[in-house]
């Protein structure tokens, strides 16, 4: 869950931006302000995630409000100027999004912002602090069909890049592939390295379903996948033998 704050001079703009953040699953309202300085004290106060700002604002604009902070949640900029667009990226926002923002464009702002807190806090929980005793999950949760869906890792037969922001999970337990936005890149550094192996840069098998290896290829059952170039090294860490 993101943790966020709404920031926006006009009513009607801080209404929409609310309203819309109470639509995402994964998005938790901490509180909504009417300019940066109120905005500025709740993170003295809370701990925030995410900001939805707009830009020009009395006393402190958006930009200069990120430019204020020594520690930075993320920032999705909401505004109805496109030429603040490079300075706001030049101050690394998650994303830029012009006025009026519909629900879909403002979604997928959300899921960059969710897919880059994952990648973060990842590492973080995968680090040595977490402790010897620390038991490692059997599942991950990822967006699908507007929800967040627990799959477990042992249901994962193979996962296939589409070639944008999604990714298909083909699963014991369902005859269709549940399609996920997320980049195959971001899932692979989430899946463990003992069950899963990325075999081409459209694929990512589970090693459980591995029934066959050729110098090029795996098979799991009759599918044949091709293995890439740059992955013929995983075949022998697969087999432990040269092929």
């Amino acid at each position: 869950m993101l943790r966020c704050i709404a920031v926006d001079d006009e009513p009607l703009a801080l209404h929409l931006l609310t309203d819309y953040i109470g639509k995402v699953p994964f998005l938790e309202l901490v509180a909504s302000c009417e300019d940066a300085i109120e905005a500025a004290r709740v993170l003295q106060e809370k701990e925030v995630d995410l900001v939805f700002s707009d830009i020009q604002m009395p006393g402190l604009t958006g930009l200069q409000f990120i430019q204020s902070l020594a520690k930075r949640p993320m920032f999705i900029l909401v505004t109805a100027y496109k030429k603040f667009a490079p300075e706001g990226f030049d101050l690394e926002v998650v994303d830029y999004l012009i006025k009026p923002v519909g629900l879909d464009r403002f979604m997928k702002a959300c899921y960059k912002a969710q897919e880059l807190y994952q990648l973060r806090t990842g590492a973080a929980q995968t680090s040595p602090a977490a402790g010897p005793g620390a038991q490692t999950p059997d599942y991950l949760f990822v967006n699908a069909d507007y929800s967040l869906v627990k799959v477990l890792f042992a249901d994962i037969i193979r996962i296939e890049g589409t070639g944008g922001d999604y990714v298909k999970f083909y699963l014991r337990s369902s005859p269709k592939p549940l399609m996920v936005r997320m980049s195959a890149k971001a899932l692979e550094a989430e899946l463990p390295g003992d069950k899963f192996l990325r075999i081409h840069k459209s694929y990512i098998v589970a090693i459980s379903s591995v029934t066959a290896v050729r110098k090029n290829s795996v098979f799991i059952g009759e599918l044949e996948l091709p293995v890439g170039e740059t992955y013929r090294e995983v075949l022998r860490q697969l087999t432990r033998k040269e092929l």
